[in-house]
């Protein structure tokens, strides 16, 4: 008896021994995405749904599934993940109206991001920004300067956006005929998302007219999901008609899925779903629970937030039941199947990518090539392109900044050459003058290069905890190089592996003095936070939970001297914000600055505004800007006196702005004899604006928004429709048209013809100029019956390259499809039989325009 018992025994174990010894369906690669989807989700627990459904997804052991981050960002470039290749921010990007370079683009950026995730596998600890989900291209439409992430948009028009946001997703995702994906990209913010940032948690848009939803806010959407196959699509943080986007059935359900057909994966802007319950926001929830309900039942799979935590009490409470939320961990897994995610990497052809393609030569060549090509000149009288052995006089806050060229969600680059470090490549005739600030035409002089880590390094060393008594482990260490600006605007965490809230930090470096001088001190924070030196509190907010702004502190430094200096810093909730810097505060009189020009015969500003002062979700800064917002889109008044000083005493000026969209320029459209649209022009920017002005490359940037005269022109911010917006529906003569964008040389369209057959538009271009140049043809069209309808809508581009002299005869593709528009009878997008305008320039309000007639049945 006791042997038969011992044989059932070893029967039993051997069976289950063999079932473990063979692949669930799950582990099977052969079965499709939807199948091994379906039985992974059938062996998981409520409690397991749920934790997959947030952002930071832990592993689960007892299935073999491994953690997984889908907060990643490569805005342009691999974000907040160390040294990446950071290349023009993306209103930059758009200005260079070439797709296929940007996607040349995003494929290197794709391969940077997958390799430092395998890298991060590897280690077996995968943080934030370190994940296969890339949240990114945004393809709000730039519909009001004033919003400060516009800068983060491909524009303000639909059919360039989409051409610009299909070229970012396949360049993320790989090729459609791959068997994994690359990445999984994502086209935000679901749906017309474009500001108030300051009131973006309980902002509610209504009555926004159907043909301004379908005719401009979702265009892109359409072409991204129908065209590009886009994995993912991230819902906004406002309301629409009282429902948050993130909640909204009528927005995720009946037109993300039903009327655009998107079958892919919805995740939650970071905190939207805490925005339907916490006290002052939307409001439509009474908890996180009921929250977490209705987001999931309107189509919202993964959270970015912790409120999906409570998803199980919603179930228990009966607001949602665990068949819909199968709903969603099926669409999240299927993802993660097509990523590889659960394979092994031999099977997965993105993990065979070599470390080193990170920041490589090959990727910042691509950097550089787009940065030429984001160059839009606005004004040229002549004095372009600029002598070598001129005597030129360089000035401006942003001259010598090279993380203004950074942008905005970026990556750290190995190497930045600033703009005055480009023009001092080119020529040794060029003296710097740093007189004058942003917004004071004063400024610290930044001594922080003087800074030294304990390790002997340039720099300061910044150790990080997560808790608020600086004690414990260290959650991570680094070293910063530059002066310190640091916070958590857009749920941006200090550094990989730091909380979002309640951390704390140290930041600790020797101080050597090159020669005795009197320093400011200038920190501002939120929270707690003191300076130390040589053991001395010399700053002292310890007590305070507010912000504190410091610039008039001095302390005298003695030359050859070494000061031992220590920022400890404290973050309690809410804003996180550490800025420190110090230098002797240089202020010239208008004389002084004058002399300093002496005979320089061209003096170069480089001016504008910087990502410290526009972006997401902000303070409230110098210029008054809210949340991130402009308040104004006037030049600062500081810049604008100074150029006029220089104009006014002689001198030829040439204005280089920077910025992230349009600012209004009308008075140095007088007064400067040049102006160059330099964006924020990434690592390579500074030798991109030399290239420029030197005229070793010739401009051929065109603007993907309205440059306006000045606030006049513009419509109430916080309204979304688009009545006297943008070039399609501006009544008024704009300072610079949308498209435009001027050349060393210049260029004629003759004989235009369409082949309503073909689908296709020909003409001969012409470079009628002295030197080589590249044109950008632009194609707009206008339903002549369509009195409420856009004044021109753009529909093609193509660029051409010639050589002086040159004809060519061009085709571009322009298929009947691109005639759909808003039909007011039947409420839909539809072709409108009838007759049309085709129009032919080299931007919106070209006056030399060809124009075409033709009819559709």
């Amino acid at each position: 008896m006791k042997s038969k018992q011992l044989i059932t025994l070893f029967i039993v174990s051997t069976s289950i021994l063999s079932l473990h010894a063979q692949h669930l369906p799950y582990q099977n690669p052969s079965l499709s995405a939807e199948q091994r989807a379906e039985d992974l989700c059938s062996r998981l627990t409520l409690e397991e749904k749920c934790k997959l459904m947030q952002n930071g997804s832990p592993a689960i052991k007892r299935l073999n599934i491994p953690a997984f981050e889908w907060w990643s960002e490569a805005l342009h470039g691999t974000a907040r993940n160390g040294f990446a290749t950071v290349f023009p921010n993306t209103t930059g990007m758009a200005a260079s109206w070439n797709d296929q370079l940007l996607l040349q683009i995003f494929s290197a950026i794709g391969n940077e991001s997958r390799i430092k995730n395998t890298l991060a596998r590897k280690s077996g600890n995968i943080k934030r920004y370190q994940g296969l989900s890339i949240w990114t291209p945004n393809i709000n439409i730039f519909r009001d300067p004033r919003w400060g992430r516009g800068q983060e948009t491909y524009g303000e028009d639909p059919y360039l956006t989409g051409k610009m946001g299909l070229a970012v997703v396949e360049g993320l995702q790989g090729p459609k005929n791959s068997k994994y994906y690359k990445l999984l990209a994502c086209a935000k913010h679901f749906a017309v998302h474009s500001g108030p940032e300051y009131l973006r948690h309980s902002f509610n848009i209504e009555n926004l007219p159907a043909r301004d939803l379908w005719e401009t806010y979702l265009p892109a959407f359409k072409t991204l999901i129908q065209e590009g196959n886009v994995a993912e699509v991230m819902c906004a943080y406002h309301s629409m008609d009282g429902l948050p986007c993130c909640g909204s059935n009528k927005y995720l359900q009946q037109i993300l899925r039903q009327d655009l057909g998107f079958k892919g994966m919805v995740v939650s802007d970071c905190g939207a779903i805490g925005d339907f319950w916490i006290q002052g926001r939307h409001e439509v929830a009474q908890d996180a629970a009921q929250a977490s309900a209705q987001a999931v039942l309107a189509g919202t799979d993964v959270e970015c937030g912790a409120n999906y935590d409570k998803l199980p009490e919603a179930v228990k409470r009966g607001e949602i039941s665990e068949e819909k939320i199968n709903v969603s961990v099926k669409r999240l897994l299927k993802a993660r199947f097509k990523l590889g995610d659960f394979d092994s990497d031999n099977m997965v052809e993105w993990t065979q990518l070599p470390e080193s393609l990170i920041a490589c030569s090959k990727h910042k060549q691509l950097a550089y090539q787009m940065a030429q090509e984001s160059m839009t000149l606005l004004k040229n009288n002549g004095i372009l392109p600029l002598q070598k052995n001129a005597r030129i006089a360089v000035m401006g806050a942003n001259a010598n900044d090279s993380i203004m060229l950074w942008g905005n969600y970026n990556g750290y680059p190995t190497k930045t050459i600033s703009i005055l470090e480009g023009l001092q490549n080119k020529s040794k005739h060029i003296s710097y003058i740093p007189g004058c600030g942003l917004t004071k035409n004063e400024f610290i002089d930044s001594r922080f290069s003087q800074f030294k880590t304990p390790d002997g390094k340039v720099g300061m060393r910044a150790t990080y905890w997560n808790n608020t008594k600086m004690n414990g482990t260290p959650a991570t260490t680094m070293d910063i190089t530059e002066p310190i600006n640091l916070s958590n605007g857009g749920a941006t965490v200090f550094a990989p592996g730091v909380n979002l809230e309640h951390f704390s930090a140290k930041y600790e470096g020797t101080f050597h003095a090159n020669k005795s001088e009197d320093i400011h001190l200038k920190l501002s924070s939120d929270d707690l936070a003191r300076i130390i030196i040589d053991g001395d509190t010399i700053i002292n907010s310890w007590k305070a939970r507010e912000r504190v702004n410091v610039s008039d502190k001095i302390v005298h430094v003695e030359a050859n001297k070494d000061y031992k200096i220590q920022i400890d810093y404290v973050q309690n909730d809410a804003a996180a914000i550490i800025q420190f810097d110090l230098g002797p505060l240089v202020k010239m009189t208008e004389k002084e600055l004058l002399q300093k020009v002496g005979d320089a015969q061209v003096v170069i500003y480089v001016g504008g505004i910087s990502p410290r002062l526009e972006g997401e979700e902000m303070k409230v800064n110098e210029l008054g800007f809210k949340g991130g917002d402009r308040t104004t889109i006037e030049l600062p008044q500081s810049q604008r006196d100074m150029i006029a000083l220089l104009h006014n005493s002689g001198k030829k000026v040439i204005f280089v702005n920077c910025s992230g969209g349009a600012i209004a320029l009308e008075p140095e459209s007088r007064n400067a004899d040049a102006i160059l649209q330099a964006w924020y022009g990434g690592e390579m920017g500074g030798q991109a604006v030399a290239d420029v002005l030197f005229g070793d490359y010739n401009p051929n940037g065109k603007l993907p928004v309205t440059f306006y005269k000045n606030d006049s022109q513009l419509p109430d911010y916080n309204d979304y429709t688009m009545k006297g917006r943008t070039y399609r529906y501006l009544h008024q003569a704009p300072l610079y048209p949308f498209g435009y964008g001027l050349s060393y040389t210049t260029f004629a369209y003759d004989n235009a013809k369409y082949d309503r057959r073909k689908g296709n538009l020909s003409l001969e271009v012409t470079n009628t100029g002295k030197c080589e140049g590249t044109t950008t043809i632009q194609v707009y069209i206008r339903r002549t019956a369509d009195i409420n309808g856009p004044i021109k809508t753009l529909k093609a581009f193509q660029k051409v390259s010639l050589q002086a002299n040159e004809k060519k005869r061009v085709t571009i593709n322009l298929p009947r499809e691109r005639f759909e528009g808003w039909d007011e009878t039947t409420n839909t997008m539809r072709i409108v039989p009838g007759k049309y305008e085709i129009m032919v320039g080299q931007h919106s309000d070209d006056p030399d325009m060809k124009k075409l007639i033709i009819y559709l049945k």
